[in-house]
Parts: structure tokens; C-alpha cells; sequence
């Protein structure tokens, strides 16, 4: 009898007005119980009302997720700031909606939808079900859609994009995330990733169209309407052909005696690494078999982030040795970045960072351009980029060279667009990468590919090994030539945002009032960029180049030494990075003192401008 009182308790409460004494939660958690057609979501929702979890209930509804770096990313779970079917079909209400006001003919262009492999069983969520809920939503409004039957890489949505002529395209992923989380990364008519102010109008649209529509739920739709195509065998067939345009040893490839393993992380890229080493004549790579498969849970590594070097690239060394394969490539597990590692002759794995790649990718990019380009073909028209936070080999290479070098703001959605207004003016990209193992050779894609990436690596490999030179001594070899470039990069996690303000807050009004520090311990500063404010004291008008960004904080200081460091927030996690790079001249060779220089800056770096302890901040460990 008691068990029934409390359930019709429960039942009364859940029904009634809410009275939590705030009024704009109360009209959140009215909405959700009555918005939300998810029985596990609607279920956290009202366990924590029952609860009477204010303060959570707070947290969940009376916030809403914004544009970082990488579009909407979040965890799994109820709420308006989190990924769930009811935020899924908001956001794609609001691109509805601004979609139908830029494009005339945006129904007869359509729009495309991509996926990975996530999933949380606790809210019965999962980036194909939030797929098809993407779907839904625009073919109840009569939109072509052409939803990928099965899982893709990330790039195969902008490249999709482009080729079929939609207006834009979505990919259900949060790359190389933790488990819990998930996102929608969004892509305009240009196959580049979505900036301002398409991110802050296509909010705005959301938030007016909060309410969802007669149909939105609808995810039959996707089985039923006519206006919904699959475009997979298609893009597939397309993206391969393309990948040839980067392939420039077929029949070498096709003869190596080197073997390769590659590892999918429990995401997408198998069967497309796979497919991509045919079409570049090699034999099928060494998959890891634990990894091979998508797993939602990536059940054999601490973090699905293959940056995080050998402790997580554990099983894929292994094999390799077992297997005498000398390079193991690994895709991060939605297949836009890519990892690579060399065994040494001394029996230790050589784990190359993003820099690292970048300045191999950079040499062999221009080296293939130069012997394959007709000989009055124009180095000037020729460019590379990469985000300002990357290394500066690039640039080196390029001012020796005679190409262009260009930087933009971090995060590729900005490599992208400016990659689309270099073609657009007919210049030619060889190459484009940012430091955190994100690389685009050629330019069918304008996101970061790590399919076509891990097969550019076998082939230069495979090239360098008809000469007896590993990838490592080729890495040399370009710092010999150009000027050894040593950085390290890594971070501190926070998860309290007013920490974080008041650290850079710091920096700004450092020995008084608007005023940058001059020195960081014993090491005299050059110049400052704050791109959070727009300040660069090394411009004459002390404005920078690079556009503002109010939403992230990054500042960089220039030393006196030749070292670069910038410290900024990530766009996608709780995270303070720090960038640093001793830049040297091809004179400078005594790459031990250059080490141990950057060390010491870096020392200084922390102690003086981050100080940790008295922060509470965490160290990066995995």
C-alpha cells in the first residue's frame, strides 16, 4: 500500500507544476518532460526532480552547448547542455531553419549526414540513432538527405558535401573524445567546417526553435521517405579515385618488402585504410584484431586519443614486432587524425608528434610537386598552412623553397575556408596540418584526413627505404636542411572556467595594470599576441593579424631566444595547453643545448605564468 502512495507521489510530482523556487528552471524542467520522446533521457530527468537534485538539474537545463572548435561536443545524457535525441533535434531545427534562409534552393541540393560509432546505452543514445534523427527532422521538411548507410571517416561527410553539391552536411562524432561523449560537427556548402558568424547565427536559429516539431521524432522517415539516399558506395568509389591524384610510386609501393600495422582505435577506419592501401598498390596493412572492430567503449585503451603516444599504442607495437612490421600508422577512431611510430634500430619505438610528421609530409608534399609539375610551373602559386599554434618548419621550408607559407587561428575549420579562397583565387595547397596529428594532403578534402595521411606514410616510407633511410633519419635530415624546430606541447586539465579566466586575466595585467609580462623568470620576452583581445605588440598598429577570437583565450610570446610559446584553452575539452618551439637556424645543430634551452623555458613557462599547485591544476598524465 505504501509502495502505491509513493508511486502516485512520484507519479503527482512529476505531473504537477515545479516549484523549485526558480523560475527558469521550473519552465526548463517543464520543457523537457514534455519535449523529450527518449524513455531513458526522460527518465535521468525525472529520477533527479524526484530527488530533488536542484543544483544538477541546474546544471543540465539551464545551459546550452555552444560552437568550439569542432561544432557542438559534449557528453551523452539528459539536459540541454548535453548530446541527447531532444539537443540532436534542436540543433538541426535552428539549421533548418538558417539553411532555408541562405540557400533558395536548398531543397533541391539537400543536405548530408555522417556518423561514427559512439554510443551509451544509459541514454539509449548513439551517433547513428542521432543520425537518423538529423535525417528525420529535414525530411519531414521535404529536404533531400543523403544519410550514409553505415559508419564513415569524418572527412568523407565535407568531401560528400562537396561532391554532391549540398548546402551542408553534419557528422554525428567527437573524434578522439572520452567515451562519454559525443558531438555534431557541422559543414558548410564548401566542404570546410562552419566559422563566424555561420556558428553564432545557426545558434541563434536554434534557440528559436527550441520546441520540436510535428515529425522531428519521425525516424521512420528514414526508411520510408523517398527523399532520403545513400550516398555511401558513390562517395566511396569517388574519394578512392581522388586519392590517386596523391599517389606518386604505385609500382614501388606495390614491390616493398616493409611491412605496416595499423590500428583503427575501436573506431571507423579499418575497411577504409584497407581500401586506401589497394589503391595505392601496397598490400593490405596488419590490422591490431582488438581494435580492428568499432567498439563504443574502446575497451583496450585508457583515452581513444592515439596522441597520447606509446601507452596507448601498446597493442599495435606489439604486434608489430611479433609480425617484424617496422611502422605502425594508427587512425584515431573517427579517421581524421593519424599517429604514426617507427621501430629504431636499437629495438625502441620512435612515436613521431604531429610537428614531426608535418615537417616530413611538408618535404615529401613539395618534393613530389617538384618532380612532378611541368618545369615552368610557378613555386609562388604554391602554399601551405598550418594553425598558429603548430610548428614553424613550414615556414622554413617554405622560405628556402620559395613557396607560401600561411598560419590561421587553431582548430581546421579555418585551414579549411582559407584553403577554399586560396583555390577559388587559383592557387595550388600541397599540404595543411595542425600540430595535434591533423594532416591534409592535396586538397579533395578541406578537413583533416587520416586515411589519406597514413597511406601518404606508407608510400614515403616505402620510398625512403629503396634508399636505406628510415623516416627518423629523413626527419633529420629536413631539420639539417632547414633548421631543427623542437617543440612540446601538452596541458593541464581544469575543470573550474573562473581558474582559467583568472590565470589569463593575470597575464594581462601582469606587473601592473594592462600591462604583458616582459620576462618569464630569466627569459626576456620579445613580443605578445593576445588573440583574445586582438593585441600583438609586434605589429606596428599593435593589432593582430590573425582575426580576434572573444570565445578562447590564447596568448603567445615571442622570446628573445628564437623559442615560441602560446598558452591557450581547448575548444573542446577542460583543458590549458601549452605550445613551445625553439625555432633554429641550419647553423645551429647542437640540437642537446636546443633541448635543453626549451626545457628550462618551459620550466619557467609553467612556474611562472600557470603555476599549478597554487591553481589546482592537474598534470596531463595517461
Amino acid at each position: 500500500m505504501a509502495e502505491n502512495a509513493e508511486g502516485d507521489l512520484n507519479s503527482n510530482l512529476l505531473h504537477a507544476p515545479y516549484h523549485t523556487g526558480d523560475p527558469q528552471l521550473d519552465t526548463a524542467i517543464g520543457q523537457w518532460l514534455r519535449w523529450d520522446k527518449n524513455p531513458k533521457t526522460k527518465e535521468q530527468i525525472e529520477n533527479l526532480l524526484r530527488n530533488g537534485m536542484n543544483k544538477e538539474l541546474r546544471d543540465r537545463l539551464c545551459y546550452r552547448m555552444t560552437f568550439g572548435t569542432a561544432g557542438l561536443r559534449s557528453a551523452m545524457g539528459a539536459g540541454f547542455c548535453y548530446i541527447n535525441d531532444l539537443t540532436v533535434i534542436q540543433s538541426t531545427q535552428g539549421m533548418y531553419t538558417y539553411l532555408e534562409r541562405c540557400f533558395s534552393d536548398f531543397k533541391q541540393r539537400g543536405f548530408v549526414v555522417g556518423y561514427d560509432t559512439r554510443g551509451q546505452v544509459t541514454s539509449s543514445c548513439s551517433s547513428q540513432r542521432l543520425a537518423k534523427l538529423t535525417a528525420a527532422v529535414l525530411l519531414a521538411k521535404d529536404v533531400p538527405v543523403y544519410l550514409f548507410s553505415r559508419y564513415v571517416p569524418t572527412p568523407f561527410v565535407p568531401y560528400a558535401v562537396q561532391e554532391l553539391k549540398a548546402v551542408a552536411g553534419v557528422m554525428i562524432t567527437a573524434s578522439h573524445n572520452r567515451k562519454e561523449d559525443n558531438g555534431y560537427k557541422v559543414y558548410w556548402e564548401t566542404g570546410a567546417q562552419i566559422t563566424s558568424p555561420h556558428d553564432k547565427e545557426i545558434l541563434k536559429c536554434i534557440e528559436e526553435c527550441v520546441e520540436p516539431w510535428n515529425g522531428s521524432w519521425n525516424d521512420n522517415l528514414v526508411d520510408t521517405s523517398p527523399l532520403k539516399r545513400d550516398p555511401l558506395q558513390e562517395i566511396c568509389r569517388r574519394y578512392m579515385e581522388d586519392l590517386k591524384k596523391i599517389c606518386f610510386y604505385r609500382e614501388l609501393n606495390s614491390k616493398t618488402t616493409l611491412k605496416f600495422v595499423h590500428t583503427s582505435f575501436h573506431g571507423v577506419g579499418h575497411d577504409y585504410v584497407q581500401t586506401a592501401f589497394q589503391v595505392f598498390g601496397f598490400k593490405p596493412p596488419i590490422p591490431v584484431p582488438e581494435q580492428k572492430d568499432p567498439d563504443p567503449d574502446f575497451s583496450t585503451v585508457k583515452c581513444p586519443n592515439p596522441e597520447e603516444g606509446e601507452s596507448v599504442l601498446e597493442l599495435s607495437l606489439r604486434l608489430a614486432e611479433k609480425e617484424n612490421a617496422r611502422i605502425v600508422l594508427a587512425t584515431d577512431p573517427d579517421a581524421d587524425r593519424l599517429a604514426a611510430a617507427e621501430l629504431q634500430e636499437n629495438g625502441h619505438w620512435k612515436v613521431f608528434t604531429g610537428n614531426e610528421l608535418a615537417a616530413l609530409f611538408g618535404w615529401w608534399m613539395f618534393d613530389c610537386w617538384k618532380k612532378t609539375t611541368a618545369r615552368n610551373a610557378d613555386v609562388k602559386n604554391v602554399y601551405m598552412l598550418a594553425t598558429t599554434v603548430s610548428s614553424k618548419i613550414l615556414k622554413a621550408i617554405a622560405l628556402k623553397e620559395g613557396f607560401h607559407f600561411e598560419e590561421t587561428l587553431p582548430g581546421f575549420k579555418w585551414i579549411g575556408s582559407r584553403i577554399k579562397d586560396l583555390l577559388d583565387n587559383g592557387k595550388e595547397v600541397l599540404f595543411a596540418f595542425e600540430e595535434s596529428i591533423g594532416f591534409l594532403c592535396g586538397t579533395s578534402v578541406l578537413d583533416k584526413d587520416g586515411v589519406s595521411a597514413a597511406v601518404v606514410v606508407a608510400e614515403m616510407a616505402s620510398y625512403l627505404e629503396t634508399m636505406n633511410i628510415t623516416l627518423k633519419q629523413q626527419l633529420i635530415n629536413v631539420y639539417e636542411k632547414y633548421g631543427y624546430h623542437i617543440s612540446k606541447t601538452s596541458y593541464f586539465l581544469c575543470y573550474d572556467p573562473p581558474t582559467i579566466k583568472s590565470i589569463f586575466e593575470r597575464l594581462r595585467n601582469f606587473d601592473s595594470p594592462k600591462e604583458y609580462p616582459k620576462f618569464c623568470g630569466t627569459f626576456a620576452i620579445l613580443h605578445v599576441r593576445d588573440i583574445t583581445t586582438g593585441y600583438d605588440s609586434s605589429q606596428p598598429n599593435k593589432k593582430s593579424v590573425l582575426p580576434v577570437s572573444k570565445s578562447s583565450q590564447m596568448i603567445t610570446f615571442t622570446f628573445q631566444n628564437g623559442c615560441v610559446a602560446t598558452l591557450r584553452t581547448s575548444g573542446t575539452e577542460p583543458k590549458i595547453k601549452y605550445y613551445a618551439e625553439m625555432c633554429a637556424s641550419p647553423d645551429q645543430s647542437d640540437t642537446a643545448l636546443l633541448e635543453e634551452e626549451l626545457k628550462k623555458l618551459i620550466e619557467a613557462l609553467i612556474e611562472n605564468f600557470l603555476e599549478p599547485s597554487k591553481n589546482g591544476l592537474t598534470w596531463r598524465s595517461v
